[in-house]
């Protein structure tokens, strides 16, 4: 098992997770993405895709019986108890697949990135916690721009989320992202060199 320290990445829809990811994968961090974990476990054939079909109905797939992201969007969005159900489905699969990809990280620490990490409640045995954050203003204008959706689909998709002061109770570490890319990745790189020293003082307690 690696004894890689776990950095768990997170944040609100719109904050700028996936450019804070890319930063680290290009200094040639380890990183786990559980939307990919996600995206994975419901392709045709996983067990996860046909439990899904099964408790939502055969509506949520498509004539090739592929998921229909966005109908199961819909649904999961507008009922606080059919979340619920879905995350009772998915995070316990998630969580595992990513725990065993950080056991195999070749890197002195690995970065997991766990958009509902303050939601779900998982237990990822994580050493840090590191929050992307911006206000919701800009994460409306960044969620509009990026998925087109209208205001009321923006404000439903915000209320499934748990609020940025819950956000950042959760974390050790915070980048505000809200003005340039080139801001959130010198803020990457800064924490990078910290991470590192962090995860050689994690080596020397926990050698493996």
């Amino acid at each position: 098992m690696s004894a890689a320290l776990r950095i768990g990445l997170t944040g609100g829809m719109g904050s700028g997770k996936s450019e804070a990811a890319r930063e680290f994968a290009r200094v040639g961090v380890s990183v786990i993405d559980t939307d990919v974990i996600a995206r994975q476990l419901v392709q045709p054939g996983q067990p996860a895709l046909a439990e899904i079909a099964a408790c939502f109905g055969e509506s949520v797939l498509d004539g090739a019986g592929k998921l229909d992201r966005k109908r199961l969007r819909a649904l999961v969005f507008a009922d606080p108890q059919q979340r619920r159900r879905l995350e009772t489905i998915l995070h316990p699969r998630i969580r595992d697949e990513a725990l065993a990809q950080a056991g195999r990280a070749a890197t002195p620490y690995c970065v997991l990135v766990i958009p509902m990490l303050a939601e779900s409640g998982d237990d990822y045995a994580l050493d840090r916690v590191l929050l992307i954050d911006c206000g919701e203003a800009i994460q409306r204008e960044r969620i509009g721009a990026r998925d087109g959706l209208d205001a009321a689909q923006i404000e439903a998709a915000l209320t499934a989320q748990a609020s940025r002061a819950e956000r950042r109770a959760l974390a050790d570490d915070i980048i505000v992202n809200d003005s340039s890319l080139s801001a959130l990745t010198v803020a990457v790189q800064r924490l990078h060199k910290r991470y590192q020293a962090l995860a050689r003082e994690h080596l020397r307690r926990h050698p493996s």
